[in-house]
């Protein structure tokens, strides 16, 4: 079981900066913590949710999205058990709901890794935080 709860979240104009956490915890996670694929989407209004990035917490690979690469940075801290999204040099069009999201994947470190990297789906994840709003004015 995985309980997630992004804070962070709030209103900046255009150029600035926020950092998102995500704090996962339950007994599940607390034992396999190395073994999960961590995620942030987001969702805008109308709009379909959409991946921004991701890493898998027993590796250091991440991967982003092209509309956020170089302005947005995925991290961990697995003693926090905290997932992190730095966002810089904030556009409007970043403004939506961001979710953090969590699947456990079991195999070897790199093969879970590079799952976890092409894993675009938000189906393919299970467990979910209630969200945080972003709004970026121009």
């Amino acid at each position: 079981q995985v309980q997630l709860v992004e804070s962070g979240g709030g209103s900046v104009q255009a150029g600035g900066s926020l950092r998102l956490s995500c704090t996962a915890s339950g007994s599940t996670y607390n034992k396999y913590y190395k073994q999960y694929c961590m995620a942030w989407f987001r969702q805008a209004p109308g709009k379909e949710r959409e991946g921004v990035a991701r890493i898998y917490t027993g590796g250091s690979s991440t991967y982003s999205a092209d509309s956020v690469k170089g302005r947005f940075t995925i991290s961990t801290d697995n003693a926090k058990r905290t997932l992190y999204l730095q966002m810089n040099s904030l556009r409007p069009e970043d403004t939506a709901m961001y979710y953090c999201a969590a699947k456990i994947i079991w195999g070897p470190v790199a093969a879970a890794s590079t799952y976890c990297l092409t894993a675009r789906s938000p189906a393919e994840f299970g467990d979910w935080g209630p969200g945080t709003q972003i709004t970026v004015s121009s």
